[in-house]
């Protein structure tokens, strides 16, 4: 076996590692809802560099025909595509590697720039409609109120960012539970949450087939409420916050108006991530340990360095 062949077996080994077994675990983990930061810069890291191992065993298999030294490899491969002919160690398994990395990186990368272009025109679309359905909250120009009976509360992020409530979440909340909402919410737009979840949301969509990415999309949708909660419980406490959640969720309403981003977890995945940040803010608070922290803040930085090396030192 020579030395690229063994180093692209490892990276698949890596790719397929966290593509599942990785994933599962830490989706049944207990500890990110303790740390719900450090949980989603795991998330990112394994969501990365599972796309750049699986993309570079791929890559360093399909090129080896092609020289000893990377990117004279894939200068030789390019001017081959235009030129040709294939290098006498050329196969169709080796040819099919090489177009399925460059077809797999385009593809990810696709979706990545119309999952973003999509969002950017919904919120247009929607901030346009609010300017026509909605007025400002006394002292408050950037929090908008739709007269609607349901109880709704969401953010708008975007060059002019907006928190909208409805009629009926103001008539349901305290002021102390309702500045607990408008907290929350300023916390994802503060925190660029959107721009996360649209990472994520784009790796659902390029790869719909595979289970893992569903799974990663709730975990994380699930960690960014977490890290509002947290903004929101040191302004007005956890008691009031946990208390308009509970409020809210009472109603059985999915808090969508006006064509607000919808929620498409079931009812019962919703009651469950619900219960998961009540839970948190009501039972005994829980911590991460030093050394574990250390493990996590260890391996996300090896998850997000080692591949890329691996790739461009072969």
């Amino acid at each position: 076996m020579t030395p690229v062949n063994g180093l692209a077996i490892a990276l698949g080994a890596l790719a397929l590692a966290l593509a599942w077994p990785v994933p599962v675990l830490l989706a049944r983990a207990k500890w990110p809802s303790a740390a719900p930061a450090l949980a989603l810069a795991l998330w990112q890291s394994i969501a990365l560099a599972g796309g750049i191992s699986m993309i570079g065993a791929l890559l360093l298999y399909g090129l080896q025909p092609f020289g000893d030294e990377l990117w004279a490899r894939v200068s030789e491969a390019a001017n081959t595509v235009f030129a040709g002919p294939l290098p006498p160690g050329a196969s169709l398994v080796t040819t099919f590697s090489l177009s399925a990395a460059v077809l797999l990186t385009a593809h990810l990368l696709a979706n990545l720039a119309l999952t973003s272009v999509r969002s950017q025109r919904q919120r247009h679309r929607h901030r346009e409609l609010l300017s026509l359905l909605s007025s400002p909250l006394p002292d408050a120009p950037s929090t908008r109120v739709i007269d609607h009976p349901a109880p709704a509360a969401y953010c708008l992020p975007g060059a002019q960012s907006v928190t909208v409530l409805s009629e009926g979440m103001i008539a349901l909340l305290t002021p102390e539970q309702l500045e607990a909402v408008i907290a929350h919410e300023h916390a994802h737009l503060q925190q660029k949450h959107h721009l996360l979840l649209d990472a994520f949301r784009s790796w659902k969509r390029a790869l719909p087939w595979f289970p893992i990415a569903t799974r990663a999309q709730d975990a994380v949708a699930l960690l960014v409420e977490m890290l509002a909660d947290d903004h929101a419980r040191r302004l007005v406490g956890d008691g009031v916050l946990a208390a308009a959640i509970e409020l809210v969720d009472a109603t059985g309403s999915a808090g969508t108006v006006l064509g607000a981003p919808k929620d498409a977890r079931t009812p019962e995945q919703r009651r469950t991530a619900i219960a998961a940040r009540v839970e948190r803010l009501t039972g005994a608070r829980s911590t991460v340990g030093v050394i574990p922290r250390i493990l996590v803040v260890a391996g996300t930085a090896a998850l997000v360095i080692v591949p890329p090396v691996l790739v461009l030192t072969s």
